[in-house]
């Protein structure tokens, strides 16, 4: 990532409950607006608007599951002046409101919101396999497909696998609405060693930094990457449930899900079902 960008990310971070207007952003970056605005979104898929503002919201999200802060009390220390607007962007960037992603988490954990319903009729799958950094253990993973790059609010198909340490691991994604998808995930891989618990590692990643295309009836072939996690990536802001790493792990058979499906003659429907699309690791 350009170090220009790199520091302006640092900059937001450090000071996203400030009053932030892009001069000052790009200040930070030794850039005009201008240019620097082309260059953080051809860097990280977002303008350094939309960037600030998923900060804010995973920042609060920090707060409001680890302090006992009051909700108008979150929405200030976060940079909004309007406990409604707060309230209301953070609902559709999350899935939940502020007061029951508290509930969800005080109860147990959050629970994944469900996908909503698209206009479009056509579904497809996409499936492949998942692959983990080398020197990390078992992870769980959540992955879905988003409308933007961002973990965020709404997402159209979701899955939670797990995947062993060592090797790549089959998935599928089912009933995904036809369209343009980034594929992205999120994982908690166990460390290596006696006490795996002990040494537990956020990793992110997904298919690249273009969506996929998913036909009806189709399947989508797109292997997904995962790397830990750095400060300059984009926050995950979607409620989700705890990824807890399986102890132990047994593979599945094959990968069926990227074999054509079979029509009712019991002959394999035209090879035009099968979209391959390149495996791209994430930059």
């Amino acid at each position: 990532m350009d170090t220009a960008v790199e520091r302006a990310i640092e900059f937001i971070r450090e000071h996203y409950g400030e009053p932030l207007a892009l001069a000052r952003i790009a200040e930070s970056a030794l850039l005009s607006r201008f240019y620097f605005t082309r260059l953080f979104k051809e860097e990280t898929g977002l303008t350094p608007g939309r960037f600030l503002a998923a900060v804010r919201i995973h920042e609060a999200k920090r707060l409001i599951e680890q302090t006992s802060m009051s909700i108008t009390a979150v929405s200030c220390a976060v940079g909004y002046n309007s406990l409604g607007s707060f309230t209301n962007y953070f609902t559709a960037s999350v899935g939940v409101s502020p007061g029951r992603f508290r509930r969800l988490v005080r109860d147990g954990g959050a629970g994944l919101p469900v996908p909503e319903p698209v206009p479009w009729q056509g579904r497809g799958t996409i499936g492949g396999t998942v692959g983990l950094p080398a020197g990390h253990g078992n992870a769980r993973v959540f992955l879905g497909a988003f409308a933007t790059p961002v973990v965020q609010h709404p997402c159209v198909a979701s899955a939670v696998f797990d995947v062993p340490s060592g090797r790549p691991s089959c998935y599928s994604l089912k009933d995904v609405p036809e369209g343009n998808w980034h594929l992205l995930a999120v994982a908690v891989s166990d460390g290596l060693g006696p006490d795996r618990a002990a040494c537990r590692t956020p990793l992110v990643g997904g298919h690249g930094v273009l969506p996929v295309t998913v036909t009806a009836d189709g399947v989508t072939s797109a292997a997904v990457r995962l790397r830990p996690s750095r400060p300059t990536d984009t926050p995950v802001l979607l409620a989700l449930p705890e990824l807890v790493p399986p102890a132990t792990f047994v593979p599945p058979p094959g990968c069926p899900s990227t074999t054509p499906r079979q029509g009712a003659d019991d002959q394999r429907q035209a090879a035009g079902h099968l979209r391959l699309v390149s495996a791209a690791p994430v930059p």
